[in-house]
């Protein structure tokens, strides 16, 4: 049989949506590139290859602005209808950070007090993460550093996580005005028992990249730090021990003088994201010896049950969000925004709870009572 059933490439149709509008090397932005599969040896196999997403906002720890929103949703586009993309690699700019969520500055300048915008915002939030959970590849989630509020959002909707050991997870909304609405109260009953979940939720606490593959978060840590040319694990965080009395846990981080060195030795170790790539090229090559259709089909079954609940709630919370921007959303991202300014991050709780118990109006007297003083 001859090769005449083979479609010219001028007769192939052209499913993409969008063309390179949305994508961009400069920063703020989202890079959107091809990579070819290796194989097992480490030898690029021709016509197909991994789409790589990567966030590009390293100087505000890669949070997304609305523009790179609509980059991430363009980028799985793409990459679903690219016949020769065998899976996407969702990852960030930099050695500090996957991804802190939604851009604060953006939030308090614009979109405080606009719950009509952010509402509109929301709808681009929520069709990045429908891209993602529609993706008709697998989509790995390639984590470089900090895993924060929406960042772990939309991580937690990628199928697979693999991290580099000086990552760190959690939420932020209720320390800073929100709730993780953005997916993290549909996706981490899924992942986790349903009090882990419930604390991670709400207690805005840092947890270890460790700990998340403890818990079962994620599926992979590796090692990226390097002293003296040697791979070293993540001092920083407790590895080699497990006393189920509460003190001395695998995962948690390290107290103490011992937990200050080791904060110190981090400023001084080079982060190298060898070992990370390798584990992230081995999962791709497993996919690409599978058959496509099988893969896809046994991946979104998985998706399904994530997806289930991000459905029943994503509307509903775009509402909520929208208005909250009026009120705690305002107060937390603008004391967050002015930081340097007043030297707190957060509002005055205490004060904010007392005026509250006397049912004060949500007014600009409320705001400047709670919000930070400017420093002298």
């Amino acid at each position: 049989m001859g090769l005449e059933w083979l479609p010219r490439d001028d007769e192939m149709k052209d499913h993409y949506l969008w063309g390179d509008e949305h994508f961009g090397k400069e920063a703020p932005g989202v890079i959107y590139e091809l990579r070819p599969v290796k194989d097992s040896d480490g030898k690029p196999v021709p016509k197909l290859n991994t789409a790589w997403i990567t966030l590009n906002n390293p100087a505000q720890y890669n949070s997304y602005t609305t523009e790179m929103v609509k980059g991430v949703i363009a980028g799985f586009s793409r990459a679903s209808m690219d016949r020769g993309v065998v899976a996407v690699v969702f990852t960030a700019a930099g050695d500090k950070a996957f991804c802190t969520g939604g851009n604060t500055k953006e939030y308090a300048e614009y979109y405080s007090k606009k719950p009509t915008e952010y509402g509109e915002y929301m709808d681009l939030f929520n069709g990045m993460v429908d891209a993602i959970l529609m993706c008709k590849k697998p989509v790995i989630c390639r984590v470089n550093g900090m895993r924060i509020a929406g960042g772990q959002e939309i991580g937690m909707a990628c199928d697979i996580t693999l991290s580099g050991d000086n990552a760190i997870f959690g939420q932020a909304g209720p320390r800073h005005g929100s709730a993780p609405d953005g997916g993290s109260t549909d996706f981490l009953p899924w992942y986790l028992s349903i009090e882990d979940a419930m604390w991670n939720c709400i207690s805005c606490e840092l947890w270890s990249a460790y700990k998340m593959k403890r818990l079962g978060l994620i599926s992979r840590v590796v090692p990226v730090l390097k002293k003296d040319g040697k791979w070293v694990r993540n001092p920083a965080v407790i590895t080699d021990r497990y006393v189920d009395d509460g003190e001395i846990v695998y995962g948690e981080f390290v107290r103490g003088e011992e937990g200050k060195k080791a904060r110190e030795f981090l400023k001084t170790a080079t982060v190298d994201f060898e070992l990370l790539d390798k584990a992230v090229g081995e999962i791709i090559w497993n996919f690409t010896n599978l058959m496509p259709g099988c893969l896809i089909k046994s991946v979104d079954g998985i998706r399904l049950k994530k997806k289930f609940f991000w459905d029943q709630c994503k509307i509903a919370n775009r509402h909520w969000l929208a208005v909250n921007m009026n009120t705690e959303a305002f107060l937390g991202f603008t004391a967050f925004n002015t930081r340097k300014l007043t030297g707190k991050d957060v509002i005055d709780f205490v004060k904010y709870r007392q005026l509250l118990a006397e049912a004060h109006p949500m007014d600009d007297e409320l705001a400047e009572e709670v919000l930070g003083k400017p420093q002298k």
